[in-house]
């Protein structure tokens, strides 16, 4: 007897090793090669859309506190093995007024660049960036509702493209000051101009405002699955009809 109490207690520590191998597994994955998120609001629409599950390169940009759990690890200006990201990247980051959250935007404006709207165009270091038309759109709220948006091509200094859903020209954030992107930080503007928390807004009142590189948690680089969440206020057998197969395993530019 006193052999199998011995057997019993050698097969519970293995378990207990094994799962405490495969949570470090899980977790250095998390640190070192990539984390999901989940989008929940349309802040960039049109390339991504509420319900999108997406997965950052955490090794895009290198290391800081914030690729750690918990944030564990000082706080440094400089990121493990670091690299700038480039114009266009679609970036998730904690949001520097409230690191708890996470939020995902668009670099526009790189250390040291000068950037600024007007009447709802974009210009970067005194040159307005081209915007060309592109047909239209639906933006989706939160809520489920939807309006109609013009969809254009914006390219930006590095002659990256990408889509802007535009509602008016006209709007509250349409006409900014110039801002000088401070060394060690970036400019993150979302696609969905006229419904977006950014770097238009300064963090004391409220927005973003600049990024700094510490705060990044990686590259969004794919869309693992993406769901039409609001279809759960239908009758549950029609909540299969949500999946948007499409969007399934897409890449993010």
């Amino acid at each position: 007897m006193a052999g199998t109490g011995a057997g019993r207690t050698r097969l519970f520590i293995s378990g207990i090793a094994e799962m405490a191998a495969i949570l470090a597994l899980v977790a250095m994955s998390r640190t070192v090669v990539a984390q999901p998120f989940y989008v929940s609001s349309g802040s960039m629409q049109p390339t991504l859309q509420i319900g999108d599950e997406l997965l950052a390169a955490k090794y895009a940009y290198g290391y800081s506190r914030y690729s750690l759990p918990f944030a564990l690890g000082p706080a440094s200006e400089d990121r493990l093995f670091g690299r700038m990201p480039q114009y266009g990247d679609v970036v998730l980051f904690h949001l520097p007024r409230n690191v708890a959250e996470v939020y995902v935007k668009r670099v526009i404006g790189l250390p040291g660049d000068r950037v600024g709207m007007r009447d709802g165009q974009l210009w970067i270091n005194g040159k307005r960036l081209p915007l060309r038309p592109d047909g239209s759109g639906q933006v989706e709220g939160e809520g489920g509702d939807h309006s109609a948006a013009s969809r254009l091509v914006e390219t930006l200094p590095n002659g990256r493209e990408h889509p802007v859903f535009k509602l008016t020209w006209s709007g509250e954030l349409d006409n900014t000051d110039e801002y000088t992107v401070p060394a060690g930080h970036l400019f993150m503007l979302g696609d969905n101009r006229d419904d977006s928390l950014d770097s238009r807004v300064p963090a004391e009142q409220g927005g973003v405002g600049f990024v700094p590189l510490e705060n990044l948690v990686g590259r969004a680089s794919i869309v693992l699955g993406s769901w039409d969440f609001p279809i759960m206020r239908q009758p549950f057998w029609t909540w299969p009809t949500g999946l948007r197969l499409s969007r399934f395993f897409s890449s993010i530019s």
